[in-house]
């Protein structure tokens, strides 16, 4: 349950005052629903935790340690480049509701952040000088650039809600209700959180149940088809060997077969349109596709039966209910955030670990694949349909992509900064300039039958790059593995 609007004024009679003059430090959003502002003030620095979930919206002092995403989520980027380093004026509850502001100086001048507890329609808003809205942690657009106002009031708790739910034993703490309400949601999200990625864990695990079947019967299928291809170097190497004897529009040859000790005859199928010599070459490539088949297909077929049968059984242990959460509960919040573990949807998180990993001077996310197979998991599993995709043009090279929300368009800079990235991690590099396509990842798509990293692009553009050192010296510097 959400803090009520009486215990939100508890909370701020309790730390307000403490706060105030404070600077903002540091800044974290450990899921995306929540935010934590490490607050400096005269010898002692507090965490002002900020939660918009709508069955556990809350502001109070935490003690509790969070496990924060390898990047930055963008609306946290949005915080440290316009609010770090702040100075808190004032924290104040505004008309006795579940709404709190702050206001606040930044580097940029006279700004705001309002907290907005109310349930389902919790947010996190940044305000301007004028106190328009400049950016929201929903990411909905439709209050960006207006003047901020209020929700409508909410209706106030009855006399017997205006007790507090919490114990204040905490004798020792400097803000015991904080305190109390900090233990109470550890315990209380640790069990929701658990049976929601349990949940959530079981509809992915299916979903890559069956796409991974799906795929393997593909691969069953291919190397059926290229089986029949297995004789075909005897065919090619009989023909090879009676060129001379066959002519152009046959449609068979009788042959010995020496290969065979018994030195039966054979007859070899032709095509009339071509040549004895295009006919032979015609074999040879088909058993050449068999061999290829086999050494790559098989390998494939055994891992993803193994996959198969990992999450098979993980699947399992979910269904009896024996399977084994993280030992962390906030561990688990960051599935509930969007971040993925497993295959396919779920391994979001999972695969951001590998990639290099930079910022823009837009403070936007940028990942680069280091191989073929990080190239294919970067552009197929961890990149969404919007994301800008990058690759230096006609050369091998890494995939890049960044990170837009839903809608957005990217900054020329941040294309640049993208774009010179593709350029350094890939063949162009020694010359220290090139041409890099650029796109929506949803105009990418696999290269039927090619090795992993291999892709068709469409509607993609171009720009020509050359390798700047100021520009690789700050992109290098914004290498960050938060």
């Amino acid at each position: 349950m959400a803090l009520s609007a009486t215990e939100i004024s508890k909370v701020m009679d309790e730390c307000a005052s403490v706060l105030a003059g404070g600077w903002i430090q540091k800044i974290y959003q450990p899921t995306d629903r929540t935010v934590v502002l490490e607050i400096r003030t005269p010898g002692r620095t507090h965490r002002l935790l900020i939660s918009c979930y709508p069955e556990t919206s809350r502001i109070h002092i935490t003690t509790t340690g969070f496990q924060n995403p390898p990047t930055p989520p963008l609306f946290c980027q949005f915080l440290r480049a316009h609010l770090q380093g702040a100075r808190i004026d004032r924290i104040e509850q505004l008309h006795g509701d579940r709404i709190v502001q702050l206001a606040l100086t930044a580097k940029e001048g006279p700004c705001g952040l309002i907290a907005e507890l109310t349930g389902k329609t919790s947010n996190l808003l940044v305000l301007d000088e004028a106190g328009c809205i400049r950016r929201g942690l929903n990411g909905g657009k439709e209050r960006v650039g207006q003047l901020y106002a209020s929700p409508p009031p909410q209706q106030r708790e009855r006399a017997a809600a205006d007790q507090l739910r919490f114990s204040q034993d905490a004798s020792e703490s400097l803000f015991p209700l904080s305190a109390a309400i900090d233990a109470h949601y550890h315990t209380a999200e640790g069990t929701s959180v658990v049976e929601t990625a349990r949940n959530s864990r079981a509809g992915i695990l299916r979903k890559s149940i069956k796409k991974l079947r799906r795929r393997i019967e593909a691969w069953h299928e291919d190397l059926a088809k290229a089986e029949k291809y297995k004789t075909y170097d005897r065919y090619g190497e009989l023909i090879k060997a009676n060129l001379g004897t066959i002519r152009k529009g046959q449609t068979e040859v009788a042959v010995v077969d020496y290969f065979d000790e018994e030195l039966p005859n054979l007859t070899i199928p032709l095509d009339q349109a071509k040549s004895p010599q295009g006919n032979m070459d015609d074999y040879f490539r088909k058993y050449r596709k068999h061999l290829v088949a086999e050494r790559e297909l098989q390998p494939r077929i055994g891992e993803g039966e193994r996959e198969l049968e990992t999450l098979q059984g993980e699947l399992t242990a979910i269904e009896q209910g024996t399977w084994q959460s993280p030992e962390k509960p906030h561990q688990i919040i960051r599935t509930r955030a969007g971040s993925r573990t497993g295959v396919g949807k779920g391994r979001q998180e999972q695969r951001q670990g590998p990639f290099r990993r930079f910022t823009s001077s837009d403070g936007l996310a940028i990942y680069v694949g280091r191989n073929a197979r990080e190239n294919d998991e970067l552009t197929f599993g961890f990149a969404k349909s919007d994301d800008l995709w990058l690759h230096a043009r006609g050369t091998p090279g890494s995939h890049v992509v960044v990170r837009l929300d839903k809608g957005s368009d990217p900054p020329p800079e941040t294309i640049r900064d993208a774009a010179t990235l593709a350029l350094l991690y890939s063949d162009l590099k020694k010359s220290g300039k090139g041409d890099v396509i650029y796109t929506r990842r949803k105009w990418v798509k696999k290269a039927k039958g090619q090795a992993p990293g291999a892709v068709i692009v469409t509607q993609e553009k171009s720009m020509h790059v050359s390798l700047e050192k100021t520009r690789l010296d700050a992109l290098k510097a914004r290498s960050t593995r938060e």
